[in-house]
């Protein structure tokens, strides 16, 4: 039997499975290519709290026997928002499979949305959403997304705003659920100890969708210029990221941006963690980050340090950033970060939820799949004289973002990173 089968049905919705038989678990999951990025201005924030409000209840269930359904029989039950997609997910043994494929069809496809329940979770998202504000660590990162992207609605929150979630309707979010919950646009994953025709046989049944194809959202803009931002606050530290237009999500250079990213930030050897944190006590936390969507991505750093150090620590980022675009990876070094990423990888697959998330976003983004072996050849074949190339055209001074969060000394980092 192939490991990986894949069954379109009439409606157009895509059921995916890989089959682990040495594992008892089942990671199933409802992926809808539906997120932040898809929503008007004034409704920013409704990808997400219908992703709450589908656990409120149904016709079928009340929201505490939902709670109750995969738990009771040692399950997992839940679900997340991104900029481009939303994903009702469910770990279960073997045997319960028709259990969550009922519950999530149920709860996908039939929520009730009671104008109690709204009102009563619009309350605890508004919390969540003060929550976020309230944790620099997370709100530079929406800070710095609504600068990069300027105005598209790639860099929107994916909570919204109090006031958006206060003000949204019933109808607008039944309405939404239609134009955006449709077959083409949605993906059911499993992987574990799963047969691909029983799947495909439970979600013919129950699982009841708007056929077609979801409304597109705007292409991304390109990203010109040099925006420097700061923000006020109470913070002890400052709160920093800086960024670069990056590579989609279906680049063929995605796999060298991945390994010149583990370089400068991925991980305690990394040369930025080495540099700022252990041979200068700068910063406490400091990585790298590429985040790649459809159509676009941006590769940045975060840091967070002391008001009087900022200008000292962004000196050493500048110095890493022109070292990688000045001389070429060491064949040792090269090596060491490819061993590095290779293992990341095939540790975090050795887990049933990683290898669904994986195959499902493969499906949505490529319409493919990606086995791990082609990972695994794609990471050898990067060569130094590659990555040199990447980093000058990603690492662009014409095209760079930087935001701050907290009592910069301005005076201090003008010199370094230009006026406010």
């Amino acid at each position: 039997m192939p490991a990986y089968q894949k069954t379109v049905l009439k409606n157009g919705l895509r059921v995916i499975t890989e089959r682990r038989p040495s594992v008892r678990s089942i990671a199933l999951g409802v992926w809808i290519d539906v997120g932040s990025r898809y929503e008007a201005p004034s409704v920013n924030g409704i990808s997400h709290l219908i992703e709450h409000m589908v656990f409120k209840g149904t016709k079928r269930r009340t929201a505490k026997q939902i709670a109750s359904s995969l738990e009771s029989v040692g399950g997992v039950l839940n679900a997340f928002t991104s900029r481009e997609q939303t994903c009702f997910n469910a770990r279960i043994i073997d045997e319960h499979l028709p259990d969550a494929v009922d519950i999530l069809a149920d709860i996908c496809c039939h929520p009730s949305v009671t104008p109690v329940n709204l009102k009563r979770e619009k309350l605890v998202i508004c919390e969540e959403i003060k929550e976020a504000v309230e944790t620099p660590s997370d709100l530079i990162h929406d800070l710095f997304s609504q600068t990069f992207w300027n105005g598209h609605a790639l860099g929107q929150p994916v909570l919204g705003s109090i006031d958006n979630v206060l003000g949204m309707s019933r109808a607008q979010i039944l309405k939404y659920m239609r134009q955006h919950y449709r077959t083409e646009s949605i993906v059911i994953a499993a992987v574990g100890n799963i047969k691909h025709e029983n799947l495909v046989e439970l979600v013919r049944k129950k699982f009841r969708f708007e056929k077609g194809r979801s409304i597109q959202s705007e292409p991304a803009p390109e990203i010109n210029g040099t925006r420097i931002k700061h923000a006020e606050s109470d913070a002890e530290q400052v709160h920093f990221c800086l960024g670069y237009p990056g590579l989609s999500f279906d680049s063929p250079e995605r796999t060298a941006l991945m390994l010149l990213t583990t370089h400068l930030g991925g991980g305690m050897s990394s040369t930025l963690f080495q540099k700022v944190r252990e041979d200068r006590g700068l910063a406490y936390t400091i990585y790298a980050f590429h985040d790649a969507y459809r159509d676009a991505g941006v590769f940045g750093i975060y840091m967070a340090t002391d008001k009087t150090r900022l200008a000292e620590a962004y000196e050493v980022v500048v110095k890493e950033l022109r070292s990688v675009r000045r001389r070429r990876f060491p064949s040792a070094r090269l090596e060491q970060i490819k061993r590095q990423v290779r293992g990341q990888i095939s540790l975090s697959l050795e887990s049933t939820v990683p290898r669904m998330s994986r195959l499902a976003r493969n499906e949505l983004m490529l319409g493919s799949h990606v086995t791990l072996a082609r990972t695994l050849k794609k990471i050898e074949a990067v060569t130094a004289s590659q990555l040199l190339e990447l980093a000058n055209r990603i690492i662009d001074d014409n095209k760079k973002v930087i935001v701050t969060l907290g009592p910069v000394d301005r005076k201090a980092f003008q010199h370094v990173a230009g006026s406010f």
